[in-house]
């Protein structure tokens, strides 16, 4: 049986560094999204529960059990503004 030829592979030559320096990474000051989104869930929070504690004559008596539904879009809010945090 006849013999392979052996390859020889080709050394491992860096990118020039020109081409590092070319791709530099952006990043952005995200130091607001964790006050937001606390609060986002607190003021959620709060609608609630003042709602329940007063039985539907606050927080916006007009509304009625619409005020849960609110309360839960703050903190639905709250849940969007995370996906921010890096």
């Amino acid at each position: 049986m006849p013999k392979s030829r052996i390859r020889k592979k080709s050394d491992f030559t860096p990118p020039p560094p020109a081409a590092k320096q070319a791709t530099s990474i952006k990043l952005t000051n995200r130091s607001w999204v964790a006050p937001v989104m606390l609060a986002l869930f607190l003021i959620g929070l709060a609608w609630i529960v003042v709602f329940y504690v007063t039985e539907g004559g606050l927080p916006v008596e007009s509304l009625e059990n619409w005020n849960i539904v609110v309360g839960f879009g703050f903190i639905a809010a709250g849940f969007g503004v995370s996906t921010q945090w890096k």
